[in-house]
């Protein structure tokens, strides 16, 4: 049977056939079936190359980077449908939804630093298992696995909006909808093919996988890709509340999480990003910062403070003030960890994970 990422794919010829039989439609991100298209028309290696180049390194336009190739009609490039674009009035950003094949609503952020540089934020999944207190994409739940090419298809179109806007996609971040280690292997596909010197060509330090926690995947995932940047959303180390934010708690410890991070500090270079959702009354303390200070002792990370964007699903959550933001980093600094205060972007047009979808949801079923 063929992997979920091929299945959204590839339609074959006919079973009669077989396995070997060239499908009908080729994805550009499936090596394989490329390079069987490439020997099945005699085209010189170089033609694959310029196309590549053209698509998936200078994000020319569909149209500009298929000229002159002989299999274009075989070949995909898309299997995300823009369904809305929505551009902030305040700042840089965007939030486009992207409809899958199969009907349903993801989300990808485009932010525009004021610095001049641009990352996107990926959706790994379609909705979230993990429940977060604070996600308004964890209160969807879980409804399936985006598949590579899906992850894939949101790294091109971005691509290729900026080019026409004549800006750089610098960086690329697994902060979107959903967990990514829950969709491991899609994710590691993605990964490879992102940071392939014949394919995407990104720098692995360009990319940062964030996760709520899955301690083992972690240290999978710094092996397989000990350049990629990690993130922990961690958000407390007093394991009731950090339970209460974060359901996931419960089947992996902040003892799980530690011993993760001693690991991963023993395969990369690099420190581990340690992500904290500053909180009014949940996790800003003093007391809260100290904490903090002691359960990071005498392991490489970087601190960043997040300000909340609330949601809907959570009116008792309130993000903290500046003031105090600024006392729990002043602590943190005082005790030798690097800190950075991150600024929030996209207020205005529901920038958090899966605010977007869930109104659109609603207005689509009549719920206001």
């Amino acid at each position: 049977m063929l992997p979920d990422s091929r299945r959204q794919l590839v339609v074959f010829l006919s079973e009669h056939k077989g396995v070997n039989a060239l499908p009908a439609v080729i994805s550009i991100f499936d090596t394989t079936a490329v390079e069987r298209l490439r020997r099945s028309l005699r085209l010189d290696p170089e033609r694959v190359r310029v196309l590549r180049n053209r698509l998936l390194k200078k994000f020319e336009s569909d149209d500009d980077g298929l000229l002159g190739f002989p299999g274009r009609d075989q070949l995909q490039l898309h299997v995300l449908e823009q369904f809305r674009r929505v551009d902030s009035s305040i700042d840089g950003a965007s939030k486009l939804l992207l409809k899958t094949a199969t009907g349903m609503l993801i989300e990808a952020v485009i932010l525009r630093i004021a610095s001049g540089r641009t990352t996107l934020c990926v959706s790994s999944q379609v909705g979230c298992a993990a429940s977060c207190e604070f996600c308004a994409t964890g209160k969807m739940g879980i409804a399936q696995n985006l598949s590579s090419a899906e992850i894939l298809d949101q790294v091109l179109q971005v691509g290729q909006l900026l080019a026409r806007e004549e800006r750089r996609l610098d960086n690329i971040v697994f902060m979107g909808m959903g967990e990514p280690f829950h969709n491991e292997d899609n994710l590691n596909d993605a990964l490879t093919v992102l940071t392939s010197p014949q394919l995407f060509a990104r720098s692995p330090k360009s990319i940062l996988v964030s996760t709520v926690g899955v301690p083992d995947a972690m240290v999978r995932c710094a092996e397989r890709f000990p350049s990629v940047n990690l993130a922990l959303s961690l958000h407390s180390v007093k394991a009731e509340t950090r339970l209460k934010l974060i359901p996931l708690t419960q089947r992996h410890s902040l003892g799980d999480l530690r011993h993760a991070i001693r690991e991963i500090n023993r395969v990369q270079q690099h420190e581990l990003m340690i992500e904290y959702l500053m909180l009014a009354g949940q996790n800003d303390s003093i007391d809260d910062a100290d904490d903090l200070i002691r359960w990071l002792d005498g392991v490489n990370v970087h601190v960043n403070l997040i300000p909340y964007n609330p949601i809907e699903d959570a009116p008792h959550l309130l993000g903290s003030d500046r003031d105090t933001i600024d006392r729990f980093a002043v602590q943190l600094k005082g005790s030798g960890l690097k800190t950075t205060i991150r600024y929030s972007l996209g207020n205005d047009i529901a920038a958090a994970c899966g605010q977007l979808v869930q109104k659109e949801n609603r207005k689509r079923n009549g719920v206001h």
